[in-house]
């Protein structure tokens, strides 16, 4: 099959138009999670949006992967968008007929129905996001696909910067009608943009059987199984956003016991920036010719970043090292990608990263929920004055709740590093470092 290479201006424009339109979709997100904490001033209602935001996530993942596999690349961008756009209207007329009093109560069907419209606007955009590391196989050559996918993460990192500001601002200047009109005159942009922009597409053999229609669940497993190391990987990924969900739940819960809420709103506004530097990092060195090693390695250091700055009860050693982690989260975020781009036929590669995504999101929301009530049960008491852990651990590390979720934290780190540990110690490891190293271009000598 001829590969497509050399459209490095298309990639640009189409990187753009997702950006732009990413952008949008989580301004959405976060200023009606914002909006919904302000109008009923329940924390409950806003666990519910995270919750919702992640079971369909999962649940469409796969749906969506066989949709970029089975349909032209623009057209699902494009269907994307104007899915998006039609439920984001919806929902613009629901805010604008319903009684404002009624949106005061986190019992009112209305208001789950108009947050149901627009949660499932911004789940619609993860169409996007699962087309686009295809995109960069179809578009970007094979020596310069990693640099490709820093590109990408330097693009969501300058997302995810600006997408609280925006949100914020707008909800407070005149609540979700501003953010809605925005919403709707982006994404008509974004439809009028792609639509001058040319893709060029692959023509597949009616006989190749990775390009079976449908979902095909059953055939996709059939092809990760037949790769080795390629389910270890999977597995791999999905464990680690499972210790991962322990950070998600109890972050902010330990920034805040260290400093103020607004000196906590500012450092994150400042460690976001670690995800743009860490994407153009990837961009400017590339992954090398070992990305499976790299991944690992990086997670080495990631868990023993959450292992080490709990040790002291500063805001100072954990703004180091959740800088340092999101610079280099980028770079195992790529890996991932580039690994996947390598060992999975184009044709698969949608249904393949929509798989990983569904089981990845999955796992966090899963830890979230179950370490909150361990914490608060368990570890805080055991760290209290007066506690076993306080007495065995000794007064260095300190007493109280705060001490009790950097446990958690240390716990957490040393089981991330061990079980990397083993993962480069397998024969999964090995078979599927192999297997990326076959299918590099570029040859370099170890």
């Amino acid at each position: 099959m001829t590969v497509v290479t050399g459209h490095v201006r298309t990639f640009y424009q189409l990187l753009f138009n997702t950006g732009l339109v990413s952008i949008i979709n989580f301004t959405v997100w976060f200023a009606v999670t914002f909006w919904t904490y302000l109008q009923t001033r329940s924390v409950f209602a806003t666990g519910v949006i995270s919750g919702i935001f992640m079971v369909l996530t999962a649940l469409t993942g796969i749906w969506f992967g066989s949709l970029v596999d089975g349909h032209r690349k623009k057209t699902v961008l494009q269907g994307s968008a104007l899915a998006s756009l039609a439920l984001y209207a919806a929902a613009l007329g629901v805010y604008l007929a319903v009684p404002g009093d009624a949106f005061h109560d986190p019992a009112d069907a209305r208001l789950w129905g108009f947050v149901l419209l627009l949660m499932s606007g911004v789940i619609a955009g993860n169409i996007r996001g699962i087309a686009l590391p295809t995109l960069v196989t179809l578009l970007i050559d094979e020596d310069r696909r990693d640099r490709a996918n820093g590109l990408v993460g330097t693009v969501s990192g300058a997302g995810f910067l600006v997408t609280s500001v925006i949100s914020g601002v707008l909800v407070a200047f005149d609540g979700m009608r501003s953010v809605l009109l925005l919403a709707l005159g982006v994404l008509a942009l974004s439809v009028v943009h792609l639509a001058f922009v040319s893709v060029p597409e692959r023509e597949t053999p009616h006989d190749d059987a990775a390009a079976a229609p449908g979902v095909d669940l059953r055939g996709t497993l059939r092809m990760i199984s037949g790769v080795a190391g390629l389910p270890a990987l999977i597995v791999f990924s999905m464990f680690n956003n499972f210790l991962g969900g322990v950070f998600m739940a109890l972050a902010d819960a330990y920034g805040l016991s260290l400093v103020s809420v607004q000196a906590w709103g500012l450092l994150w506004g400042v460690l976001s920036t670690g995800f743009i530097v860490g994407g153009m990092l990837v961009a400017r060195t590339g992954l090398g010719a070992r990305p499976v090693r790299l991944l690992l390695l990086i997670n080495v250091v990631l868990w023993m970043v959450i292992l080490i700055f709990p040790l002291w009860a500063s805001i100072i050693p954990m703004a180091i090292g959740m800088y340092l982690y999101m610079t280099l989260v980028p770079y195992a975020e790529a890996a991932e990608q580039t690994i996947l781009q390598r060992v999975v036929p184009y044709e698969r590669q949608g249904r393949v990263f929509g798989l990983a995504q569904s089981a990845e999101q999955a796992a966090s929301p899963l830890t979230a929920f179950l370490i909150s009530p361990i914490t608060q049960f368990v570890f805080i008491p055991f760290m209290s004055d007066g506690g076993a852990g306080a007495d065995a651990i000794g007064s260095w590390f300190g007493t109280g709740p705060a001490r009790g979720i950097a446990l958690v934290f240390v716990l957490t780190g040393i089981i991330g590093v061990t079980a990397t540990a083993l993962a480069m110690l397998s024969r999964s490891y090995r078979s599927l470092s192999g297997r990326v190293a076959e299918e590099n271009p570029v040859t370099v000598s170890a």
